[in-house]
Formats: structure tokens, C-alpha cells, sequence
């Protein structure tokens, strides 16, 4: 018996008939042997029709995953006490012999499928499977990867509807040459708050060589949402054997002069200022989170991979976040989860306005000063919350570009980091390999002590995407430097540091003078501003800064602010030179490009500091 003779006897007529019009016989195979295995009592295949993303909305109701909140399509959904983030210690990759790599964690490949299989025996019984396809990245376009997720969790089927492009229609279009990943997601036996209740056995697998995710005993979107970081380890993996880059960045448009239009795609580590970078408002937004950046006719052409957000909510306020604001209190389709509920409105942690005492959270009923089994205090809101929207809300989204087929042209790439005594505030790289190497690849991010527990610790984070790689670092940053030479013109790169502090501990600029520095680098990619030349890259010239901070915050914009943010700091650049080259040493497999772009700007350094001292005032440098 076949696949589709299988599944004909798996599902009722309807939903077979809309699996039969996809002639694909790996996708039917994939799909016999899972129904199988996981014993659903029903399944419901969801097209790209209103009527099947509307009912797995109601599903997600009806089972008791969200409840209504009072703005109409507002819901709100509850994880686990212990379900509130990704599961760092048991997602693992599946790799043949359990071969390591440095940063990942491993498993072999037949033990892991093993286990896994094991705990998702029969675990759909009783519960309703959804079949349910997307895409990644704009359709029917270079960018297109399809997707297939199989979820007992009608929020998980939600969610994906709101950040990703349907995809049911493009499996039918490209029928058998479909080179799908797969995603297979039970949320396990649910506790009476139906929410995952086994999580001694919660598992997040990705299996690299069947391009296919497992994960089980949990409903945190960070584990189960498929298409978002668990593909990302797929797609990383895809995009180094193809030869171009699946980033972990955003992708926004900068509005230079004469309505000129200008992309740019952004690396930050977390708390370094990704989201209000993306969010500025007189600015255009493509992507918050995720870039394929392709080869095009020798130009790099980047695209969104979701059309979505699945962002932390908070701090979000109406001084800082006036776009997010706006959109949260706006009455289109938004889950809420893990926020506290008062009365059916949606509250969070430091969003500026007065929180209730009481109410409904991840804890369950909740007041102020009530503690969890650890005798920590519970907030009114996990500092994980997340809000899920799409970005056709956002009235800066740039619809024309998230849609585009052939994506948009990336005229600059930033890396962005957060320490508080070395890099300057905005630089450009002197070329494409002295960026990636300088800039991306030396990307560190200092701990706060808010969210860690020890402030000020440097951690080692390449390109922002330690934490999702998938591939030895070694093969990444090797694709990286050869993908120039796929181009004719490469983009710039530039790295920024929003957090700089003098002596005293104080910050040497507002929060908002990034705008400034974002339309600096406009227009370096365009060449419409000289720069000074340093040991480490090109800075702004002050008189350039100072009309753009007038123009663009009308404010002004003093030579010393200038002077104090710019100064090149020798000793701790050497420093961190050291450290980064030390962690490469240690890792091995190196490409040898990366210790000699280290080696020319050390020479540089030392020879400046010869000149002109340990710290070397830009004015010093832009009289040479």
C-alpha cells in the first residue's frame, strides 16, 4: 500500500482530497508515517483559505490554548510556570556519530530519533492534529523555502498563520521538485491550565541531514514555532553548502535624501538595540528578526523570511516604542502570552502606565508579593512575554519590499554591540572582509546585571547568531568571506555601539542618537560624505554629525560629545584584538584570513599609538 492510499484511509474525505491535490510523494510518505505514529482522533489539513486560518483561530479557543482579551482580536495565551523560554540544555542537533562542534549541542543522529520517536508514540491521542503549510520568505521566489508543520497545539497553527506566508498553494505549484523542511510538534499531556504538563521530558531535536524538527512536552513559542529559530539552524546549514547567508538580522529601509531609498540589514545580540534600530519611525521597517541575503546578478539581495513579529513585550512604552504602542492598542489579531490580565486588558512589565495589583498570569492567579515554589516573587508579567502580530499593522511597515520576489538591494550591513569602553559609536569597515572579520565575527556583548546577575561580562557572539548555529563557525565565516566574491559591489559594513560610558559610569549619548548615526551611514553608502580614516575603520567627521543631529532631532551636537564618543581607545581595541583571536585559536579550522585582517589592524594600532598616545582624538587623526 502507498503513501496516498495510506493516507486515504488516515483521514475523512475532505481533508484527504486537499493533501491528494499535492503531488508530491515525499510529502505524502512523511505524512503517512506521522499520522501513524502519533494516533491523532482527527486531522485537519489547513489550506491557504480564510475559512481554514479562521478555524484553527476558533480551535485555538475552543481547546483552551487563548482566551479572548476585550479589544476585539485580542487573545491571550499562557505557557507553563516552567515553559517560559528556549530550552537551551535539551535542543539538540542530530548529528551522525555525535560528531562535536564548538558552541552546539550535539547528539547522534539514530539515538536522538530513537528518543524521540519514543516520546511521541501515540502522544496525539484524544487531540486534534493540524497539518499546516508556509513558507519562508516572499513566494514563488528565489528566496521561497516551504514548510510543513504538524502540531496538536491550535495556538502553535495560529501563531505560524500571523508570521508566516501561507504556503499550501506553493506546495501544489511546485509539486514533486518541493525541497521542504519538515516540523513535528506535540504539545504533550496538558495540565487543567492546558498547558504542557511533562517538561522532564521536553525535547527540541533538529535533524540537519533530514532537514526536519522534533520537538515535544512543550508549547513556549521559542520550542515549538517551527519556521522561526529552529528552521533558522536549517536554513544556516542550507545557506553555507549553497553559498549565501541566513542571518540573524533585521532588515529596514533608510530614507536618504530626494526620496532615495537605502536597505539595510542589522546583527545585534540581545538588549544591544536591534528592535528600536528597526523601529525608528521616520524610517521603514521589512523585518525585525531574520534575512536570507542571496547573490543576485553580483548584487546582494536580501528578504524578509517571516512577515511576522514574535517580540518581547517588555519595556515596550509609548516614549520609546511609539510604532509598537500603537500597534498593541489597535484592534487587529495579536496573541498576548505570558502578560498578566485584569478586567480582559493586557498588562506588562515597565510599559509606563499603572499595573494592577491582581489578576491572571503565567502563575495563574496572581497578586502583588506572591512567590513561586523557589520563594521568588512572581512579576505581573514574565520578562519573557511575547506579543505575536504581523507587520502589515505596523504603519511603517514597507509592504513593496517584504513582498518583493527578488527581495531588495542591501546597501549596508551592521553589527551591532554593546560595551561600554571601546568601539566607538559608528564606523565603517575599510572592505567587505575587514567588516566580517573586525566587526562581525569579533561581535561581543556585554551582560547586564539586570537580566544576569553579573554586569559588565564580555560575551563572545559572531554575526549575533552563536546561540542558532548549526554548522562548525569555521565553515560559517568561510562562507561569509567568499560571498564576496559572488558580487560586483558588495555592501558596506559598519558596527555601532549605542553604549559607551565615560569614567564616572555615565552614558556618552542619548538613545536616540542612533538615528543620526543610521543616516550617516545612508549616506556612506551612497559616498555623498567623506569620513576620517583611523586604524580601525572610517569615522563621521564632526561637522557632518553635527548637521544631521539638526536635521534630525534638532538638536545640537557639541565637539566635545564629538571628541569624548570617537576618541580611538588603543589599549582596550588591542585588548579585545587578544581575546578574539584567542577564541579563535582554541576553536581550530579557522579560515587564515581571519588571524591576518587581526594581525593588519593590530600593526595599525601600535603604529598610532607610536604617533599619537593610547587615546587618539579623531580631530588628531582628521589633520593627517
Amino acid at each position: 500500500m502507498n503513501a496516498l492510499e495510506r493516507l486515504e484511509k488516515l483521514l475523512d474525505k475532505e481533508q484527504f482530497e486537499k493533501i491528494k491535490a499535492i503531488d508530491n510523494p515525499e510529502l505524502h510518505e512523511f505524512l503517512a508515517e506521522w499520522i501513524e505514529w502519533l494516533e491523532p482522533s482527527k486531522v485537519f489539513v489547513c489550506t491557504d483559505s480564510e475559512e481554514d486560518e479562521w478555524y484553527v483561530r476558533w480551535k485555538a479557543l475552543y481547546y483552551g490554548e487563548e482566551k479572548m482579551l476585550e479589544t476585539p482580536n485580542h487573545t491571550v495565551h499562557y505557557d507553563n510556570y516552567y515553559d517560559q523560554a528556549r530550552d537551551k540544555a535539551n535542543t539538540k542537533l542530530l548529528v551522525s556519530g555525535g560528531k562535536s562542534l564548538p558552541f552546539l549541542n550535539t547528539i547522534d543522529r539514530e539515538e536522538g530519533l530513537k528518543e524521540i520517536r519514543e516520546l511521541m508514540k501515540g502522544v496525539m491521542r484524544g487531540k486534534e492534529l493540524f497539518v499546516c503549510f508556509f513558507v519562508l520568505g516572499p513566494k514563488n521566489s528565489v528566496f521561497t523555502i516551504p514548510a510543513v508543520q504538524l502540531t496538536d497545539s491550535a495556538y502553535v497553527a495560529h501563531s505560524e498563520f500571523i508570521l508566516y506566508r501561507k504556503g499550501y498553494e506553493e506546495f501544489k505549484r511546485l509539486g514533486r521538485s518541493a525541497r521542504f523542511f519538515r516540523f513535528v510538534h506535540s504539545a504533550g499531556e496538558l495540565d487543567e491550565r492546558k498547558t504542557s504538563k511533562n517538561l522532564g521530558k521536553r525535547r527540541i531535536y533538529i535533524d540537519l541531514e533530514g532537514e526536519t524538527v522534533y520537538s515535544v512536552n512543550t508549547q513556549y513559542g521559542g520550542n515549538t514555532i517551527g519556521l522561526k529559530k529552529l528552521a533558522f539552524r536549517l536554513t544556516i546549514q542550507r545557506a553555507v553548502r549553497e553559498g549565501w547567508l541566513s542571518e540573524h538580522m533585521f532588515l529596514m529601509r533608510v530614507n536618504g535624501p530626494n526620496g532615495r531609498k537605502t536597505y539595510f540589514t542589522g546583527a545585534y545580540p540581545s538588549m544591544c538595540g536591534k528592535t528600536s534600530t528597526a523601529m525608528i519611525p521616520w524610517e521603514n521597517i521589512v523585518g525585525d528578526d531574520l534575512a536570507f541575503i542571496v547573490p543576485m546578478n553580483g548584487i546582494a539581495r536580501g528578504a524578509n523570511v517571516e512577515k511576522g513579529v514574535f517580540g518581547i513585550i517588555q519595556g515596550v512604552n509609548p516614549e520609546d516604542d511609539p510604532i509598537i504602542w500603537q500597534v498593541l492598542h489597535s484592534p487587529v489579531e495579536i496573541i498576548f502570552s505570558n502578560v498578566l490580565v485584569k478586567d480582559g486588558k493586557p498588562y506588562w512589565n515597565d510599559m509606563g502606565t499603572e499595573i494592577p495589583d491582581d489578576g491572571e498570569n503565567h502563575s495563574g492567579q496572581w497578586w502583588r508579593g506572591k512567590k513561586d515554589e523557589e520563594s521568588n516573587e512572581i512579576p505581573p508579567s514574565h520578562k519573557n512575554a511575547r506579543f505575536t502580530v504581523s507587520l502589515e499593522h505596523f504603519p511603517n511597515v514597507d509592504m513593496d519590499a517584504l513582498e518583493a520576489p527578488c527581495g531588495v538591494e542591501v546597501g549596508g550591513m551592521i553589527f551591532g554591540g554593546r560595551d561600554k569602553d571601546t568601539w566607538p559609536p559608528v564606523r565603517e569597515a575599510f572592505d567587505w572582509k575587514h567588516g566580517i572579520v573586525t566587526m562581525g565575527a569579533a561581535l561581543e556583548s556585554e551582560t547586564t546585571a539586570a537580566t544576569l546577575g553579573k554586569e559588565g561580562v564580555r560575551a563572545f557572539n559572531p554575526m549575533a547568531i552563536l546561540d542558532f548555529m548549526s554548522v562548525h563557525i569555521g565553515d560559517y565565516l568561510r562562507n561569509y568571506l567568499e560571498f564576496e566574491g559572488k558580487l560586483r559591489k558588495a555592501p558596506k559594513i559598519f558596527a555601532v555601539n549605542y553604549f559607551l560610558r565615560n569614567k564616572e559610569g555615565n552614558w556618552l549619548n542619548h538613545k536616540i542618537d542612533k538615528a543620526v548615526w543610521l543616516k550617516w551611514m545612508e549616506l556612506r553608502v551612497h559616498g555623498d560624505v567623506d569620513a576620517i580614516e583611523t586604524p580601525i575603520g572610517y569615522i563621521p567627521k564632526y561637522e557632518d554629525l553635527a548637521r544631521l543631529s539638526r536635521e534630525v532631532l534638532n538638536k545640537d551636537y557639541t565637539r566635545d560629545d564629538y571628541e569624548k564618543q570617537f576618541t580611538i581607545r588603543v589599549p582596550e581595541l588591542l585588548a579585545k584584538i587578544e581575546r578574539i583571536e584567542k577564541i579563535y585559536r582554541e576553536i581550530g579550522n579557522i579560515p587564515e584570513e581571519l588571524f591576518e585582517v587581526l594581525a593588519q589592524e593590530r600593526e595599525r594600532l601600535l603604529k598610532a599609538r607610536e604617533k599619537y598616545g593610547d587615546y587618539i582624538s579623531p580631530f588628531q587623526l582628521e589633520k593627517v
